[in-house]
């Protein structure tokens, strides 16, 4: 069975810009199956509905889980697997001697379900996990202008952490947001319009994209404009 894996991250830029939906037209396209982790359901679901702020948004999270839309992978192979990325992660950069912690159980347990589900993509909005698995020297790069001093990087935890990782295949939601549109899944929420033309629909897809990246996608103002040329020509 086909299968994609969702952080936290996605789920909650999707549900802030009201488009939580889409993973059930999705879903039916994919014709597979979304998962997510005990730690990420945790994270979505089980704490926020303790904290008024958020308790809404959990709802709705709630909601497509209970529905079978996402479902919860329980293995004890992931926990294990999640909790020795997460060692090594937090391992591989130091300053002045000290360790630097750059992931949580989250994002980590989001690869290990994807690895060992073999799934098509894990969709993670945080910028840091998708670089340590695409360009790692990016975050040492980024740390020394950040704390103005040399990071150093453990070359044996890097190498460990991705063999694990390796033949993961990471997306955000800003990805799945213009698949959406390129669908015309959300193309509702201008054919109610007087004028549904052009360019209210190149208006939409800029307002979605911008939308997710606002919410917390780690997405440049340039990749936009990149996907918004590709999109519409």
């Amino acid at each position: 069975m086909r299968s994609v894996v969702f952080d936290a991250g996605p789920v909650i830029s999707l549900t802030m810009n009201n488009l939580l939906w889409l993973l059930e037209p999705l879903k039916k396209r994919f014709s597979g199956e979304f998962y997510i982790s005990e730690p990420v359901m945790n994270e979505l679901v089980d704490r926020p509905l303790t904290i008024k702020r958020f308790e809404f948004e959990a709802l709705q999270v709630r909601g497509e889980i209970d529905c079978g839309i996402i479902k919860i992978a329980e293995d004890e192979r992931i926990r294990k697997m999640a909790e020795e990325m997460l060692t090594l992660a937090n391992s591989t950069f130091s300053a002045k001697g000290t360790g630097v912690n750059i992931v949580h159980i989250g994002e980590m347990s989001t690869l290990a379900l994807s690895k060992i589900m073999d799934s098509e993509a894990a969709f993670i909005d945080e910028r840091t996990t998708r670089d340590l698995i695409e360009n790692p020297r990016r975050i040492a790069h980024h740390m020394q202008s950040k704390l103005h001093t040399k990071v150093k990087v453990n070359e044996g935890c890097l190498e460990e952490f991705s063999k694990m990782a390796k033949g993961i295949r990471v997306l955000r939601s800003v990805e799945l947001v213009a698949v959406a549109y390129e669908l015309g899944l959300i193309d509702k929420y201008v054919d109610r319009c007087k004028n549904p033309s052009p360019e209210l629909k190149a208006r939409l897809l800029d307002s979605v994209l911008w939308g997710v990246k606002l919410d917390g996608c780690a997405v440049s103002e340039k990749e936009i404009d990149q996907m918004k040329k590709l999109i519409l020509n």
